[in-house]
This record gives C-alpha cells, sequence and structure tokens, in this order.
C-alpha cells in the first residue's frame, strides 16, 4: 500500500488544526480551574446534564454526546457525585444502565460558572471569526463528525469511544 502524504497545504491545516485545539483546551481546562474549580470535562457534564428534560440522562447517551469512553465518564461522575454535583440512579426503562442526574447544587455550580466559561470560549475562538468563518467551521467539523460516527448511532463505527468496551456497567 502506497502513503498518502499530506500536502503542503493539507500539513500546514492539520498543524494549523492541532495547536488551535490543544490551545483552545488548555485554556478552558486553566480558566475553568482558576473560576469554577473544576476542569473542562467535568464542565461539560454537567452543562449536557442541565440541557435535558428533568436534568437525568442515561450514561451511555451522556458519553455519547460527550464523545468520551464509558470508564472515563463514569470516573469524571463518581468525581462530581463526591462534590454533590450530580447523582447517580438506576435507569427506570432499563434495569442494566444507570442515569447521571444533575443536582441543585449542580445546576448553581454551572450556572455559577457559564459566565466566565462562555466568555473565554468567545474571546478564545469567536472573536477571531466573521459570522461566515463561524458558519464554515460548523460546517467542517459538522461533516467530519458525521464522518467519523456515521450519519445514525445505529451504522456508527465500534471504534467511537463511547461504545469501546469497559469494566463500567453504564
Amino acid at each position: 500500500m502506497t502513503t498518502r502524504w499530506l500536502t503542503p497545504e493539507e500539513q500546514r491545516a492539520w498543524r494549523a488544526y492541532i495547536a488551535a485545539t490543544h490551545l483552545v483546551e488548555d485554556a478552558l481546562d486553566r480558566q475553568l480551574q482558576q473560576e469554577a474549580g473544576m476542569p473542562h470535562l467535568y464542565y461539560s457534564i454537567l452543562a449536557n446534564l442541565s440541557e435535558t428534560e428533568e436534568r437525568r440522562l442515561r450514561m451511555t447517551d451522556l458519553a455519547e454526546r460527550l464523545k468520551i469512553t464509558r470508564s472515563r465518564l463514569t470516573y469524571a461522575v463518581a468525581r462530581l457525585e463526591k462534590d454533590g454535583l450530580v447523582r447517580r440512579e438506576e435507569c427506570r426503562w432499563d434495569k442494566r444502565g444507570t442515569v447521571a442526574a444533575l443536582t441543585d447544587e449542580g445546576m448553581a455550580a454551572l450556572e455559577r460558572a457559564a459566565p466566565g466559561h462562555v466568555e473565554t470560549v468567545r474571546a478564545l475562538l469567536f472573536d477571531h471569526l466573521t459570522p461566515q468563518q463561524v458558519g464554515q467551521l460548523e460546517e467542517i467539523f459538522t461533516g467530519v463528525t458525521q464522518a467519523l460516527q456515521g450519519d445514525d448511532s445505529q451504522s456508527a463505527s465500534t471504534d467511537v469511544p463511547w461504545l469501546r468496551r469497559s469494566s463500567s456497567c453504564s
């Protein structure tokens, strides 16, 4: 098999993407740690739960939304549970599953952290883009996401993070 090397344009785009994603993720983690005492992943868990009906979501569905392994989510939720921000409950409609539920304390922590987080996201990314570029960014990454996970979750590759085997039952 012949290696399909990146063109110089592709190499520049790839390196720019890697640099930007690392810098953005690092800055978000630092901002959230300093202002809210939590890493970006924990904030993302709280935010996703806050957007669901009854502020509850099955752990496997939450892992899918976050694009992380079930074992990584289980570890993070255990920490959030210890801090009183999330609680785990039995899944009422599937006895094999577990539901993560955002507590009132977790909602309050999210509401305190959100303004600084949103301002940081805006300053790091959106303040540097035109409205047209924002649309292009969404189109590009939606296309990449769909290509990597499949257009519907039934046909998705088993190599996506939330479908990888782990030792947790969620």
